[in-house]
């Protein structure tokens, strides 16, 4: 199918951008960048907006950078942007291996971070980044600018807290300290599909012991969310199997797993479990 008639515009400023969308949000107006994912729900008439505002001719909105210690991502930072080298620092190390595992390398070149941020499906790798980092989105709209933090923009399978009106315009990850490892693990039944579950996992070893740790789980659960029990779990414990097998365990049992025809809950807390040993043992390594 071909999608349905729209209006392309193509602002050049954020303030054009805002008073655009204020204008046609009411008559389903959308905004479009990269468009990996809105593009195919158009094109099966799954979604209609008569209206698209275009922001990848804003200015500045492209731009990339560290100030002080929080990286700041603009709406049309492209995933593959993320490549080796692109970000110093461990935060660098972690968003290139996050991003090699994002679909294929056509929508790698053309998808943005933001976008799968407000597009907040469940198995997205920059969804369970931004909430395993706290991450700070800032959105904007002709009324003005809010800040919301990770935890509270997630609401649910493809929900969030970003109006109709509303753009996100950047995403502000923290640089996380020299010294943390990380691990990531994600499950799909083939390369490339969304994943059924992931897990992220970030922590310091600080005089033997496991320090600032930083659990999240991403797929199994409507939205990618950090799990404080499993933290407190590993906060302070010795960085040894005992401790990764309780905190897989407790992870599993923790969470809220999604169920479909192909896939059950227990399926996916038996996913969470062996993704997060895995996770663990990838930090470590």
């Amino acid at each position: 199918m071909k999608p349905a008639a729209f209006v392309h515009h193509r602002p050049k400023t954020i303030e054009e951008a805002v008073r655009l969308l204020a204008d046609v949000a009411p008559d389903d107006g959308r905004v479009i960048a990269g468009g990996q994912s809105l593009v195919p729900i158009m094109a099966f008439r799954m979604a209609r907006p008569p209206h698209l505002i275009d922001i990848n001719h804003v200015e500045g909105l492209d731009r990339m950078h560290v100030e002080g210690d929080t990286l700041r991502i603009g709406a049309c930072v492209r995933h593959k942007t993320f490549a080796n080298g692109a970000v110093p620092g461990v935060t660098g190390a972690l968003l290139a291996h996050l991003m090699r595992h994002i679909a294929h390398a056509p929508i790698r070149t053309r998808g943005t971070f933001c976008g799968s941020l407000a597009h907040a499906d469940p198995a997205s790798e920059w969804c369970l980044a931004s909430a395993a980092l706290d991450a700070t989105l800032v959105l904007r709209s002709a009324s003005g600018t809010r800040e919301i933090a990770a935890r509270d923009y997630f609401q649910g399978v493809m929900t969030t807290a970003l109006q109709p009106d509303e753009i996100l315009v950047e995403a502000r990850l923290p640089m996380l300290p020299d010294g943390t490892r990380f691990g990531f693990i994600e499950f799909s039944r083939r390369a490339g599909d969304f994943a059924i579950a992931s897990v992220l996992a970030t922590f310091r070893i600080v005089d033997g012991k496991i320090a600032e740790p930083r659990f999240a789980v991403g797929g199994a659960e409507a939205f990618p969310r950090r799990l404080a029990d499993v933290e407190t779990l590993l906060d302070g414990a010795a960085p040894d199997d005992a401790a990764w097998t309780a905190a897989a365990q407790h992870a599993s049992l923790t969470i809220d797993p999604l169920e479909d025809a192909a896939t059950s809950g227990d399926y996916r807390r038996d996913l969470v479990r062996g993704l997060s040993l895995r996770a663990f043992q990838q930090a470590m390594a």
